[in-house]
């Protein structure tokens, strides 16, 4: 036990270790988590990782899935509904199509369900890697809201088509009509188990007398029990966890009313995903010596061979599925067309975000080692080799060609959207405007016998005409970027200094340390209106 404990302790430390190894020289930490581990399983000593697919599936993906969910924006999500249903469905189907004929006219002794075995494992981009390595580069807000929508769904759908596939390959029998009919009432009746579960627990949050401590843990175990009760009745596990998390963040501002509670949720979550996502790209670095001694008869070189063809393919059906999706639903309907064009840019940039990463090395090592009538499965250690190999490919060289690809085609923005220092200004005059309405509605007494009431219309309506200068000096500024720069420049050094000084007053012990983490976190709630929510 001590041994095993050690060894997970050992492991997160080097894991950190890389992540800032990974910062300090520009490479996205997946990527580099993932070479880290190949070179790290060739060092003689080091022991063999066995991952085992239960785990990954049950330990690392609901959190993951769920987190992506809550920050998903509803209204991105459902503007490019179409965009990212062809992507997410139509998109996984057509590659495992071409995967499964590919592989049946390549490989020796592939039989057309393994095809679609291994295209259904390879089909499904990693939204974490592409996510991680568009961080910090200047990228549409539409391309990131396509890929997050798509990466929520395609791994349902490429988990069902797995799933059929290995029932064909297990009993040899196959039927079209069965497995659509299957298909839709698994991800429908997923959905549903979703926002049913869903509903409970925003009771639970919303109607009894949690804390921020049980609101956190509550919404740790959420996507856990999402995801085993519909998998306990053999629905899409997946599009429990996806349905549940859209609906829970639909419904955020009604459950966690005080910032205590959203700011110490969102502590333990930036944590949690953080620690489970850079685990997951070592571990699968370090699991590629276990694979390579399973190949069995098959030699390394051939099966790179296999790998390196069935990575072109999966490159070049995204990228030709991604140019039609994009502009021929602006030719037939003029609905579309009232939308700026994507041009030939922003299609590039999303069909070359396609890395594969966990969901499908977890979904290959969950291919069971015995068939039915005890034989051995045909083929298994050959596609989860594959299917290294496509992870491997996408992920590096996809993943380090990307950010030159945004550099060389030099994309901007295609919708119009305000700054977002505009669109800060805006909101908080509203919400000024709106308790000064308040006061005066409501508390007009108040207001002539209470100074510190007075004081706060006072204080409110100072705020108000602050925002509207700020927001005057921008318009009529003419080189307002770099006036911007230079304002927040100066207000997070003014930031620092008041930090050093409540460093300082904790030292003399003038006043109580409660007061001074009070402080503290409200300096770090205004440098976030600055510098954004900068998290891994």
């Amino acid at each position: 036990m001590h041994e095993h404990l050690l060894l997970i302790l050992g492991l997160l430390l080097v894991v950190m270790l890389l992540v800032m190894l990974a910062q300090r020289i520009k490479i996205a930490y997946p990527i580099f988590l993932v070479l880290a581990g190949l070179g790290i399983s060739f060092i003689p000593g080091v022991p063999v990782l066995k991952l085992d697919p239960e785990i990954i599936f049950l330990i690392f993906l609901p959190p993951l899935l769920y987190e992506a969910a809550w920050y998903t924006s509803w209204n991105d999500f459902w503007k490019w509904k179409r965009t990212i249903s062809l992507m997410a469905f139509g998109l996984v189907f057509l590659t495992s199509i071409v995967v499964a004929f590919a592989a049946q006219s390549l490989i020796p002794g592939f039989t057309l369900a393994l095809g679609f075995l291994l295209g259904g494992i390879v089909s499904p981009p990693d939204a974490v890697a592409a996510t991680t390595v568009l961080k910090g580069l200047k990228v549409p807000k539409r391309t990131i809201a396509m890929l997050e929508g798509e990466s929520l769904i395609n791994d349902a759908s490429s988990l069902i088509v797995f799933r059929f596939a290995l029932a064909a390959v297990m009993t040899g029998v196959f039927s079209m009509q069965e497995a659509t009919g299957q298909f839709f009432l698994v991800a429908g009746m997923g959905i549903v188990v979703g926002i049913v579960g869903a509903h409970i627990f925003y009771a639970i949050h919303r109607f009894l007398p949690t804390t921020p401590a049980i609101d956190a843990a509550l919404t740790v175990m959420t996507p856990y029990i999402l995801f085993l009760g519909a998998e306990h009745f053999h629905f899409s596990g997946v599009m429990a966890v996806v349905s549940g998390g859209l609906f829970m963040s639909f419904r955020s501002h009604e459950i966690f009313k005080t910032g205590t509670t959203r700011i110490n949720m969102t502590g333990v979550w930036n944590t949690l995903i953080f620690v489970m996502n850079a685990l997951v790209f070592v571990l699968i670095g370090l699991e590629l010596p276990d694979i390579i001694n399973g190949l069995g008869e098959t030699s390394l070189m051939e099966g790179i061979k296999y790998g390196l063809i069935i990575s072109l393919i999966v490159i070049l059906v995204r990228l030709l599925w991604i140019y039609p999706v994009a502009h021929i639903p602006r030719w037939l309907s003029k609905k579309v067309r009232q939308d700026p064009s994507p041009g030939w840019k922003n299609p590039l940039i999303i069909g070359w975000a396609g890395m594969r990463g966990v969901v499908s090395l977890a979904t290959a090592l969950s291919i069971p080692v015995m068939m039915n009538d005890q034989a051995e499965f045909p083929l298994r250690n050959l596609i989860i080799f594959i299917t290294f190999v496509v992870i491997f490919v996408t992920l590096v060289f996809q993943g380090l060609t990307l950010p030159l690809i945004i550099k060389l085609t030099k994309i901007g923005e295609i919708d119009p959207i305000l700054p977002s220092h505009e669109q800060q200004a805006g909101i908080q005059i509203r919400l000024d405007q709106l308790a000064v309405d308040r006061l005066n509605e409501k508390y007009e007494k108040n207001l002539t016998g209470n100074s510190l009431v007075e004081n706060l219309k006072d204080n409110l309506q100072n705020d108000i005409q602050l925002h509207q200068s700020h927001l005057s000096s921008l318009e009529t500024c003419s080189n307002r970027q770099n006036d911007l720069k230079e304002y927040h420049q100066i207000v997070l050094d003014i930031f620092a200094l008041q930090r050093k000084e409540l460093f300082r007053l904790k030292r003399e012990k003038l006043f109580s340390d409660d007061e001074i983490r009070k402080a503290e976190s409200q300096l770090d709630l205004n440098e976030l209106k600055i510098t954004g929510n900068k998290h891994l």
